[in-house]
């Protein structure tokens, strides 16, 4: 079997509009699809990280990841990893190149899963946790109130678990009075702070219980401020959803730059180099909760990893919903538990109505469909 074609599908669906409002809607709206085509008539799905410039990502899969790999035993997933970061190790080792290496990588997988008639998770080894917990990420919201609603709406759904997005305390407290004492909170803060502005902020919040205070730090790969962060407070620290590579998380593991690690799935490298951070990881006894604000085959493959180990640490699962989902089965969270996909690869299907309707398009420029 040999590949033929890699395509970089760009996408703009827009989300539904949420109760109480968000701001951030519109920056959920930006999608990558990545296929890989073989001569055997398989094709492998998977999902690059879109949330910047998805163009410029569809272009890296384009000019620089299709012309390696085409002509490859495409069941050959580590030989062609290290294709692929080799490949693009001048400007590649952290951001766009490597959104554009996670999406291939994970279509490899998907591909692979499929040639043997199994699950992602079974060629990893097998589920320990077929049903997973998760929690209910939350968009960021203009005031304490409308935090607080939304919080009560999630809580409504079945989630026991909601990930906060503010950067004030008052938000945190408004949620705290709003779920009552039994309902886990966390907060991601997007990295805004420096690591002594991060410790006053963490006692500040120390009275509201946080399951873990995410990011606190600028810049996100300050793991010597972190660390001071860590070691000054009782909250856990999560990060990791901004590094890029296994030997980022070593560094993270030997400054104990945090509690939690939160690699995402389309941002390290794809399901290739996440079980290696998993093992790192485990190796250092720190969980992970991977980071997985993603509706289609990036959420998809990052339940197959998650299911692979133990413990109780949940996954990150994103709130709202688009116009038109782009799998055709969307993935669903009931009572804060969402079942890995079954079938074949990653188990989802891409809605081919959603790529007809929503083709992305900056400043004027053509739909963007690479081949």
């Amino acid at each position: 079997m040999k590949i033929t074609a890699i395509e970089a599908i760009c996408l703009a669906i827009p989300m539904k509009p949420l109760d109480p409002p968000s701001p951030w809607t519109a920056a959920t709206r930006k999608q990558i699809i990545v296929r890989v085509r073989t001569d055997a008539g398989l094709t492998g799905v998977g999902e690059a990280f879109a949330y910047g410039a998805p163009l410029a990502v569809c272009n890296v899969i384009e000019e620089s990841l299709a012309p390696l790999l085409i002509g490859q035993d495409p069941l050959r997933i580590e030989y062609l990893a290290d294709l692929m970061h080799r490949g693009t190790m001048i400007y590649g080792r952290r951001g766009l190149a490597m959104f554009a290496i996670s999406g291939v990588d994970i279509a490899l997988w998907d591909l692979l899963g499929k040639a043997l008639n199994a699950p992602v998770h079974a060629l990893l080894g097998g589920a320990t946790r077929p049903t997973l917990p998760v929690y209910a990420s939350l968009m960021r919201y203009d005031s304490p109130k409308d935090v607080a609603g939304a919080c009560k709406g999630f809580v409504a759904q079945g989630f026991t678990m909601l990930k906060l997005h503010q950067t004030d305390v008052a938000s945190v407290r408004a949620a705290r009075e709003a779920v009552g004492p039994d309902v886990a909170l966390m907060l991601d803060v997007n990295c805004p702070w420096t690591p002594a502005e991060a410790i006053n902020m963490a006692r500040a919040l120390e009275p509201y219980r946080l399951f873990w205070f995410e990011e606190p730090v600028w810049p996100p790969e300050d793991y010597t401020g972190l660390a001071e962060v860590a070691r000054a407070t009782d909250t856990p620290i999560a990060l990791g959803e901004n590094e890029s590579t296994l030997f980022g998380f070593r560094e993270i593991v030997e400054r104990r730059a945090g509690d939690i690690l939160q690699p995402s799935i389309t941002k390290v490298g794809g399901i290739t180099e996440f079980k290696k951070i998993a093992a790192l990881a485990q190796a250092a006894n720190l969980p992970i909760a991977p980071h997985s604000f993603y509706f289609g085959p990036g959420l998809a493959a990052t339940l197959h990893v998650a299911a692979t180990w133990g413990g109780a640490m949940p996954v990150e699962f994103p709130t709202g919903q688009h116009e038109t989902s782009f799998l055709a089965r969307p993935i669903q969270a009931v009572d804060g538990y969402v079942e890995v996909p079954s079938g074949p690869g990653l188990g989802v299907e891409i809605n081919e109505q959603a790529i007809r309707r929503f083709p992305y398009a900056a400043s004027g420029a053509k739909p963007f469909v690479l081949h």
